[in-house]
């Protein structure tokens, strides 16, 4: 599949999706943003992509899919603002988070989703809650996570964080958790990141 523009097919519901928005605002990108259903995609999708997952990202001849694998792309062919360390011990740290984020966390935010009224959903929003509650700390020390500048872990962070509503989530507002408060609301208040919401999104806080 070839097209004329940079293409990202885009799941207006999803968290994977939502964080390749993120990035491809923040470095200012013109892209045609398709919304699809995930559980009704195209033929064209399953063209560029025999997975048939979302978000799909088709720039002329090339054919990107996975969100992590889509993110370092556009950092890398879009180098400003950069979204990852230039240092590549630090890089490969921002990876490490990256990759803990979906194995701890993504996961949790998945399974509540998609079973929110299950019996054993109840103890997985508490495990999140109390996960995300236990790293407030490191926001005292540096203003986005264990960094002086947004990064493309503050991309994958930010989607669950919005999402805490809709998951059935409240963080309480107390001295220990306020470090944390305050990361979201400097996450929020990021024009890339209001620009990156979809309607269905802005519904969720609405």
């Amino acid at each position: 599949m070839r097209r004329s523009s940079m293409t990202l097919f885009s799941d207006p519901c999803s968290q994977y999706s939502h964080r390749v928005r993120i990035v491809l605002a923040e470095k200012g990108v013109t892209v045609d943003i398709e919304d699809i259903d995930s559980n009704n995609v195209t033929e064209e999708i399953l063209e560029a992509n025999p997975y048939g997952t979302l978000p799909t990202l088709v720039d002329r001849d090339l054919a990107l899919y996975e969100s992590k694998v889509v993110m370092e792309y556009l950092d890398e062919r879009f180098p400003h603002p950069p979204l990852l360390p230039v240092y590549p011990v630090a890089r490969a740290q921002s990876r490490l988070w990256v990759h803990r984020i979906e194995k701890d966390w993504c996961t949790l935010v998945d399974s509540i989703i998609a079973n929110p009224e299950a019996k054993k959903t109840e103890a997985i929003r508490k495990e999140f809650k109390e996960s995300l509650i236990s790293i407030s700390d490191i926001f005292v020390e540096m203003p986005y996570f264990m960094s002086e500048e947004f990064t493309l872990v503050d991309c994958c962070l930010a989607p669950m964080l919005w999402r805490l509503p809709q998951l059935g989530i409240e963080l309480p507002s107390t001295r220990q958790t306020k470090p944390l408060l305050d990361y979201i609301d400097r996450l929020f208040e990021r024009p890339s990141f209001q620009e990156s919401l979809t309607d269905l999104e802005r519904e969720i806080r609405a």
